[in-house]
Order: structure tokens, then sequence, then C-alpha cells
């Protein structure tokens, strides 16, 4: 896997490509700081962007490309004269913001998952749109845009991959949910339960209310504010969206005790029985690295960073249809590329940015 170059346009060569104006809500954060980053690989377009999160990182320094920006406030007045907002912190802070920035004209690109449910808005995924060849049509006003559940975008664009080796007839899929779906707190969560046992000392449990250091746990404890149930709802839901007529896998969603990166298990069973080979070149493809041999197995750690689904192919040896997939994926790469294609694809609809 080649990584992606990290060059950055001058300010020359960006204004002479239409430059946007661009807000991150939750700046801070690990999806605002991958939105910052993957901004700057893919060289959007973007004369000035604004960082924005709550009074707990106003003055933080972050770098954008060359230059280094402080974290502002959440005010009103930032949304003005923005193309596109990224919200990127909690879902309480998109439903508390994006209405402003809506009806000050930015386009709402939604990380958060808040404003699934809301009249206008869409569930998307450019990956996907390509795989299916059926893009959206152009709006001139788009309802907000919300970027589909990692874990929905990774299993449909495999499901849609290996139908063109034979017709699944079931899908059943276990994710290995990271540490860092549950944002910074759940990081500092697992790492201080990680201490605290290696040294004997209390556990805390803010976050997911259950020891998820060295443990794998079906659900948290009562008082913790997330559900794995609610996530696997949220991913079959945008599953739906984003694949309509795919294989649906039936789904579980674990704990892992990681601190980043989704890990797969996936069973299919096809309609007839397919070669290793064969199937591996139906996955492969933009987006999908399958490995050509058990040393090159995905883990977590390969997956940091990149923007590519890995995957490894192992015959079911009890049923000559059945195929057993694991895959590997950086979690907050994914749903920040998602993003930022979002975007691009929505510059129709704002040709000319609002630099005055």
């Amino acid at each position: 896997m080649t990584p992606v170059p990290k060059s950055t346009p001058s300010q020359a060569d960006v204004r002479g490509t239409n430059p946007y104006r661009v807000a991150i809500v939750g700046a801070a954060s690990l999806k605002g700081k991958e939105i910052a980053e993957v901004l700057r690989e893919r060289n959007f377009p973007a004369v000035d962007v604004r960082l924005l999160d709550d009074e707990e990182s106003l003055g933080q320094l972050e770098a954008v490309g060359d230059e280094i920006n402080f974290i502002q406030s959440i005010r009103s007045d930032q949304f003005e004269r923005v193309d596109f907002a990224f919200f990127a912190s909690d879902s309480r802070s998109t439903r508390n913001n994006w209405k402003v920035a809506r009806d000050l004209g930015d386009t709402i690109v939604d990380l958060s998952f808040a404003l699934e449910d809301e009249a206008g808005a869409s569930v998307r995924s450019p990956w996907i749109e390509r795989q299916t060849g059926q893009p959206p049509a152009p709006e001139l006003q788009p309802g907000p845009v919300v970027v589909s559940h990692p874990a929905a975008t990774v299993l449909a664009l495999l499901a849609l991959r290996s139908e063109k080796a034979a017709k699944i007839q079931r899908m059943v899929a276990t994710v290995f949910e990271p540490a860092s779906e549950n944002g910074q707190r759940g990081m500092d969560e697992l790492h201080e339960q990680t201490v605290n046992l290696l040294s004997f000392q209390e556990l805390p449990k803010n976050v997911f209310d259950i020891q998820v250091a060295f443990n794998m746990v079906s659900r948290y404890g009562q008082r913790s504010g997330f559900s794995l149930e609610g996530v696997a709802q949220r991913i079959r839901k945008h599953y739906r969206h984003i694949a309509r007529g795919a294989a649906e896998p039936s789904l579980q969603v674990l704990q892992a005790p990681v601190f980043h990166g989704h890990g797969f298990s996936v069973y299919l069973e096809m309609e007839k029985p397919v070669a290793l080979a064969d199937f591996s070149q139906a996955l492969a493809g933009e987006h999908v690295v399958v490995s050509g041999s058990p040393e090159d197995a995905p883990t977590n750690v390969s997956a940091a960073g990149q923007g590519d689904i890995l995957v490894s192919l192992t015959v079911d040896t009890n049923h000559k249809n059945g195929v057993w997939l694991w895959v590997t994926t950086d979690n907050l790469r994914v749903v920040a590329l998602t993003a930022v294609e979002c975007a691009e694809t929505l510059t129709a609809s704002r040709p000319r940015g609002q630099i005055q």
C-alpha cells in the first residue's frame, strides 16, 4: 500500500481553484483532527479553515497544512461566509449549532450522526455510490449530509464486491468496536483502566461503566451514556441507506480492548463455491487490499493511518460455499475520508465558494 502523499498547495494554487471557507466543529476531537488532516492530504481547495470547539479546547494550537491555527469558540458569527461546516463533535454540540450554520447558508456535513433523522438529511458514502454507479442527483440547496457509519461503509463495499464473485445467500458479521469510537474520553478510560489493573487500583468507569481493559464485552454498564446495541442499529440503518439491494448481514457488535481501528469477522455463504483467487480478484480494487499470504494478515496496527480496507480470506472447511473474511480498518480515517469526499461531491452546488 502506498501512503497518500502529504503535499500542501500554496495559497496561490488554492486561490486558482475556486477556494472555499471551511469550519470544523469539534476540531479538537479525534474526528475533527482527522478531518483537518484529510483536507490537507487531498488538497481540498480551502482558503480558510476555522477550528471551532467547546470552552475546554479554546486556544489550543492545531496544524492545518503548513499553518498553525487557534481553536476558537463556537459562535454564530463563526459560521458566516462559510461554505462547508463539518460537525465532528458529539451529537449534543451538533444539535445545538447546526441550524445556525444552515440558516447562514453553510452546507452541513455531519460526522456525529445527530442529524440522521432530520427532514431533508441524507446518509451518504461516496465509496458505495461509485461502486453502485448511482451518485445522488445534484441539489442547489442540499440538506444536511450525514456521513455513513464507517462500519456500514466497509460492510456494504465488501458485500457489493463479493456479489461480483457469486450471489450471497447469507452474510454474518461481528464488528469489534475500538475505544476511539467513543472519542478521546473512551481512549483515556481504556488507558486508565489498563494502568490501574496492572497496579491493582480501582477502575474508572465513567464512559463504559464496565471493565473494557483486557476484556471483551457485548454491552456496556447501565450507567453508560453509550450502547453497543445502539451502534449495531445505526450500522444496520446506514447500511440500508447506502447499499440498497445488497445482501444484509446479521450483525453483532462487541467492544474490543483496543484503542483504535475496527475489526470485522465476516462469514459469507455463497450460492456456489468460489475459488479464493477469484474471490480475491472480486474484492480487490479501490479502497480494498486483499492480503496475499498468511504473513500479511490484517491487524489494527497495519490498518492505522490507511484509507484502505485490509482483508484476508479463508475457506470454511465445513461448508464448500462458505468463505471467512478477516478485515481491519482505521475507523477514524474511513469516516474522515468519507466526509471530505462528500464535501467534494457537493462543490457542484457551490461552484464559486463565498469568498468576497
